[in-house]
């Protein structure tokens, strides 16, 4: 007697390494807390600007505070898959590291700072902007690739 054996198909589960991780992407509070926080940012910068205030602190608890999130930005980047949020992260980066310099150089001219208050002020806009990115996908499920048979 032959018996013919049926083809099971086994839903393989799949591997949680190769799996998209999203930050930011998962609920639309992160996006709009992005958007928030960088556009108040952008505001303070912008408003030192409008009043002429053009010092920027030299003091060492300054430094270790960009250094801190310098470094867990940076780990923010490499953690996710997401492209708009890496690019969301890698402009805070570039920011922090703008700001640590600044903080950094005691001899500054007023002139680079007012320049520098320029560009962070446009790199936390872009920053906000690039938050509102990451409400296009929000709540929705990554979906496995199809299996087929």
């Amino acid at each position: 007697m032959d018996r013919q054996v049926e083809a099971t198909h086994t839903a393989s589960k799949p591997d949680p390494s190769k799996a998209p991780r999203h930050v930011m992407c998962r609920a639309a509070l992160w996006g709009i807390g992005g958007f928030l926080g960088c556009g108040y940012f952008a505001w303070i910068s912008f408003s030192h600007i409008t009043r002429g205030e053009y010092d920027w602190p030299h003091d060492a608890w300054t430094a270790a505070t960009y250094i801190v999130w310098i470094i867990l930005l940076t780990g923010l980047v490499f953690d996710t898959r997401c492209l708009r949020e890496r690019l969301f992260f890698g402009v805070l980066v570039v920011n922090f590291v703008i700001g640590c310099g600044l903080t950094l150089w005691r001899t500054i001219p007023a002139a680079d700072v007012r320049a520098a208050r320029i560009g962070t002020g446009a790199l936390w806009a872009l920053a906000a902007l690039l938050s509102l990115t990451t409400l296009h996908n929000s709540g929705a499920k990554s979906r496995a690739p199809r299996a087929d048979g």
